[in-house]
């Protein structure tokens, strides 16, 4: 389907791989220029700043990819069901989950910001921060938190959007975001010297920029769904179908990032450098991710359109094929990781002993990166089906 020049995936006909891929690039593009935001700040503070600066934004950072994931993941239920509304050819329903959508995280954005800003410096505790850095963490993850809604908008916006199967425009909106965060990070990093405050400023800027974008773009758009402002309240119906699936991605995500914060912890409390050197790996690693991840996405979109259009079959084959050609992407990064950890690090930092830590973490980890091709693949066809709970467990 194509509107005003913008490309909607129709997945319910024509050449799976082909669909796959031209869903899944952008879809990885977005999902990279998304975890720059982080990196960006990383590599400038790493510059400009000092050990205790690079500890304080790699593990903010990380909490704040952390919150970022998990609405990412309860948003996947918004977008199954907004596949499947659109693959069952009904509109109205597809604006009707649409506007619970919003109205949902609205009411999540608000509790989110005020339950960070309040116990931001607990939850520095529990990452068990070395002191040196204690403040600065503290200071980046509240000035982050303030920008909750900001995050929420372009996620629920992306969300939507890849439901009618149009990845194009939220590659665009942060791609956008990405490049005000460089600037940002270079004039209140490098040149103002507001450290470890100019990044988490940077960031939420970026952001708002990319949110302000798409919603002046989306007024011009015409998509395959019937939307209007009388819309944005909740149907009981769409927000039980819309948690359902939404909720046990969300609580998945959730125990898999605290058991990366809890490593975290564990690691911060062996002191400054081995923290700083987890901060830089953690980083390298999130990219690592992103690969399986958008496989993931690209799946339960694919999935979610041919269930709705009662196309089991072609689902179950778009499935197998964006397994194997993840998979054969993971063994490459693989290799990266294993033999390539040290140079990948010295792109954060040039202090040796940071770097030999980081490599010596990406090393254990690369194998990691072929696994999760498999397992992301069939999260992603049970997350389509609308199937979410035996995923979760």
């Amino acid at each position: 389907m194509a509107r005003d020049g913008k490309k909607e995936i129709s997945f319910v006909e024509g050449p799976i791989f082909g669909s796959l891929i031209r869903f899944a690039l952008p879809v990885l593009g977005a999902l990279i220029l998304q975890a720059a935001y982080g990196a960006v700040d990383l590599v400038v503070v790493g510059r400009f700043g000092d050990a205790t600066s690079i500890s304080a934004v790699g593990t903010g950072s990380a909490f704040m990819q952390m919150v970022t994931f998990i609405i990412t993941s309860l948003a996947m239920g918004a977008t199954v069901m907004i596949g499947q509304h659109i693959g069952e050819r009904k509109p109205k329903v597809a604006g009707d989950a649409v506007g619970t959508t919003i109205v949902l995280f609205a009411v999540l954005g608000i509790v989110l910001t005020v339950l960070l800003e309040v116990f931001a410096g607990n939850i520095v505790s529990l990452l068990q921060v070395p002191a040196e850095a204690f403040d600065k963490t503290v200071l980046y993850i509240r000035i982050c938190s303030a920008g909750i809604l900001i995050i929420i908008a372009y996620n629920v916006i992306s969300g939507v959007l890849r439901g009618v199967g149009n990845a194009n425009l939220p590659f665009l909106f942060v791609g956008v975001a990405c490049v005000v965060n460089i600037v940002g990070d270079l004039l209140c990093v490098g040149v103002f010297h507001m450290d470890v405050a100019g990044a988490a400023l940077a960031t939420i800027t970026a952001q708002l920029v990319s949110v302000i974008i798409s919603i002046v773009v989306l007024r011009k758009q015409s998509m395959p769904i019937s939307f209007s402002k009388e819309q944005c309240k909740v149907y009981p119906r769409e927000l039980k179908r819309i948690l359902n699936v939404g909720v046990p991605i969300a609580l998945q995500e959730t125990m898999v990032q605290i058991s990366f914060l809890v490593i975290n912890s564990i690691i911060n409390d062996m002191g400054l450098m081995p923290s700083a050197g987890y901060g830089v790996a953690q980083k390298l690693v999130s990219f690592i991710m992103l690969v399986p991840s958008s496989v993931m996405q690209s799946v339960s979109a694919f999935v979610a359109q041919n269930i709705g259009a009662g196309q089991k079959d072609r689902a179950m084959k778009g499935f197998r094929t964006a397994m194997i050609t993840g998979c054969a992407v993971g063994v490459v990064i693989f290799f990266a990781g294993f033999f390539g950890g040290a140079r990948m690090s010295s792109l954060f930092t040039s202090d040796a002993e940071v770097i030999a830590q980081s490599a010596d973490y990406l090393r254990g980890f690369s194998a990691d990166c072929i696994l999760t091709c498999v397992l992301f693949s069939s999260i992603g066809y049970f997350n389509g089906c609308g199937k979410s709970i035996p995923v979760m467990v």
